[in-house]
């Protein structure tokens, strides 16, 4: 399979896709706002391994936090891993490195990191449950693994024009639709619990777009990405929205953004769990 063949194929099953738009809001993501939760759990000297790290946003942040260490950024699309190496050297994060790898079979000996993270991971991998396993297997006893995914029953967008929640609805089956998890979440600990994670730690937070440099980024995401012609694809194969439906939502979309109480937030569960000594 050619490499354009073989990144298109991923695309299919990966809801996100890798279009711009995409990359555009992965751009805005930092350890600070993204990893908040795992940040305080850092040290230097720490061996910290990246899984699904995308284009390397937070990952630049969480190799500062672990520096005299060494970071390791894996995803699964080459691309991003590019993009990942390309912003690590501009930034002189001489301690991070960036590999392709599956989050279900990672190349790494058992035992060998301090600590696992996962951004918006989880949610995407069909069997989450064998990724999870794997990232406690690489972690030493002792280890952290940190987790963050979406909670899609809980995001909204206010105030509602029209049947616009309906597209919230359309983008969890679109996710459930390629293998993914819309409210992973909010199952991560219970999905930490099963593999063995000890002292679990959760918590909720949200992504706010309210001012309007912020409205007007989120009408543009979507106008750009949920309503391009490969998601507007995607969903009238899967049969979850029609032409009619999208193209309706695109106007109450332009509406909301017009409000001048415009407000919508993203949901995220996050965890900490610890490996058995």
């Amino acid at each position: 399979m050619s490499r354009q063949a073989d990144t298109e194929a991923r695309e299919q099953n990966y809801t996100m896709g890798y279009s711009e738009e995409f990359q555009i809001l992965l751009r805005r993501r930092s350890a600070a706002n993204n990893a908040a939760h795992l940040l305080p759990r850092l040290g230097s000297g720490m061996r910290l391994l990246d899984v699904g790290c995308g284009p390397g946003t937070i990952s630049m942040g969480l190799a500062d936090a672990v520096a005299a260490g060494e970071f390791i950024g894996v995803d699964i699309e080459e691309s991003q891993v590019e993009m990942a190496r390309a912003a690590a050297s501009a930034g002189g994060h001489k301690n991070a490195a960036f590999q392709v790898a599956d989050a279900v079979n990672l190349p790494f000996e058992s035992n060998s990191f301090d600590v696992v993270h996962s951004h918006a991971t989880l949610m995407h991998v069909p069997d989450a449950s064998a990724a999870v396993a794997e990232m406690l297997r690489v972690l030493k006893p002792g280890g952290i693994m940190s987790s963050r995914d979406m909670i899609l029953s809980s995001c909204f967008s206010e105030p509602r024009h029209g049947d616009f929640d309906n597209a919230w609805k359309v983008f969890g089956k679109l996710l459930s639709a390629n293998g993914g998890h819309p409210e992973m979440g909010k199952e991560i600990k219970g999905v930490l619990h099963a593999n063995g994670f000890s002292d679990i730690a959760v918590s909720a937070s949200f992504e706010c777009f309210a001012a309007k440099e912020d409205v007007d980024f989120f009408r543009g995401f979507a106008q750009g990405w949920f309503f391009a012609d490969q998601t507007m694809a995607a969903a009238q194969k899967h049969g979850v929205a029609s032409a009619e439906d999208m193209n309706r939502w695109r106007g109450q979309l332009d509406q909301w953004q017009a409000d001048p109480a415009a407000f919508a937030a993203i949901a995220w569960g996050e965890a900490l769990g610890t490996k058995p000594r």
